[in-house]
């Protein structure tokens, strides 16, 4: 970050504002049109992450920019002892969306706000002695202490102990050990269909079918977080439709708003029906703001058929990556990509250099692992600026081997 960047976020000497729960930032970002952003000092980036899988349909998108300043000239908050115009529209387009039967939906703020929303539900409607939650080595759930405890991550519990009880993590993608850890007093699994933190690494379609039929034959309700998978990033609008199963609860966040804070928790209606007023709330959640942009962004998602558009990028990424000697492999499925390095390319390095490395040359990207570099970029994406991107990937590998 330069000393102009640096003044404008607040840091004065070695002190600034902001606590460093997310260390010291490499660039402040101003200004973004489409799959481009801007620094501070005025320098281009084009844009492979989306604010983590958020802004799908890039920035300062025409369409959300005028819904969100008309909504913001009319009505902003009034809180969920009153209703808002945006609220039913966009429950129901989820609804259709999901296409798993009659259901309802439970807005939130967040993603981790959402897989909350639906632990709860999950103990409200099995009762005392169902507790018990069933997630997935890797996986990553949200920094709530329940979500954080369902995240299968081990490092990320230790500094927080003791975290809420009834949770047991299970290795991905084994369905003879999903089985195993079944106990009586589980009462619900939540899985996600892509894990995104864990690595962008997709879930077999025969182990969530197989998951889907353990959990019928034992009553389980099976959640779906698809708070990064989700709005059509992998190629379906949710990604467990890849395996052609049906939830019972599903969360969502990220791509819902296009970067207005919006999370949802859809249950289908008999499990939705375990909550009644007063079992959760949250001041600013469905206010009409934060609406006004997911009525419009699942209205554009739709009008492009995101899904379609997901599937032909990944062809283009997929043909351009593979062939290159640096790539082991490239994993994911639409524009939700994990892109594995050789360890010849990595050259002693970890993924995250690699990822500063494209940052210093104009490209937006992260190591999600210490050997992998994460892909998720806007649906609006040209084939140009993949090419561009690819290429920088390219120069910034081939730098630091060299």
């Amino acid at each position: 970050m330069t000393a102009a960047q640096a003044a404008a976020w607040g840091a004065t000497g070695d002190h600034s504002p902001l606590m460093d729960n997310y260390g010291s930032p490499p660039r402040l970002f101003v200004k973004g049109s489409g799959a481009e952003l801007y620094d501070a000092d005025g320098t281009r980036h084009l844009d492979f992450l989306c604010g983590l899988a958020v802004t799908g349909l890039g920035h300062a998108h025409p369409a959300i920019t005028e819904a969100v300043a008309a909504q913001a000239g009319t009505l902003t908050h009034t809180s969920n002892l009153f209703a808002n115009e945006h609220q039913a529209p966009v429950a129901e387009t989820l609804n259709r969306l999901i296409d798993a039967g009659s259901g309802q939906v439970l807005f939130q703020n967040s993603g981790a706000e959402a897989n909350e929303a639906a632990l709860k539900l999950v103990r409200k409607y099995q009762g005392r002695g169902r507790h018990g939650v069933v997630s997935a080595l890797r996986s990553f759930h949200g920094r709530t202490l329940m979500s954080l405890a369902a995240t299968g991550q081990p490092e990320k519990h230790e500094p927080f102990q003791p975290l809420p009880e009834g949770f047991r993590h299970v290795v991905w993608n084994d369905l003879a050990e999903f089985e195993r850890s079944l106990t009586p007093e589980v009462g619900g699994v939540i899985l996600e269909s892509v894990q995104g933190e864990g690595g962008v690494n997709p879930a077999d379609d025969d182990y969530l079918r197989g998951v889907r039929q353990i959990c019928d034959e034992r009553g389980l309700l099976l959640i779906f977080d698809e708070v990064q998978a989700g709005m059509g990033r992998t190629g379906t609008w949710f990604g467990f439709q890849h395996a052609g199963v049906c939830p019972d609860v599903v969360t969502m966040a990220k791509g819902i708003a296009n970067g207005m804070p919006v999370g949802a928790m859809w249950a289908r209606d008999d499990v939705a029906a375990a909550f009644v007023p007063g079992d959760h709330g949250s001041t600013y959640a469905g206010q009409p703001l934060a609406l006004s942009a997911a009525r419009a962004t699942l209205a554009e998602l739709e009008r492009i058929d995101a899904p379609a558009v997901a599937r032909a990028h990944e062809a283009t990424f997929r043909s351009l990556l593979e062939p290159m000697a640096a790539v082991d492999h490239v994993r994911g499925r639409g524009l939700l990509l994990g892109v594995e390095l050789t360890p010849e390319a990595l050259a002693g390095r970890k993924a995250g250099d690699i990822a500063r490395a494209c940052l210093d040359r104009g490209l937006v990207v992260n190591g999600v692992t210490p050997t992998a570099l994460r892909l998720a970029p806007p649906f609006i994406v040209t084939e140009e600026q993949i090419a561009e991107g690819v290429e920088i990937i390219g120069a910034a590998i081939a730098e630091g081997a060299a």
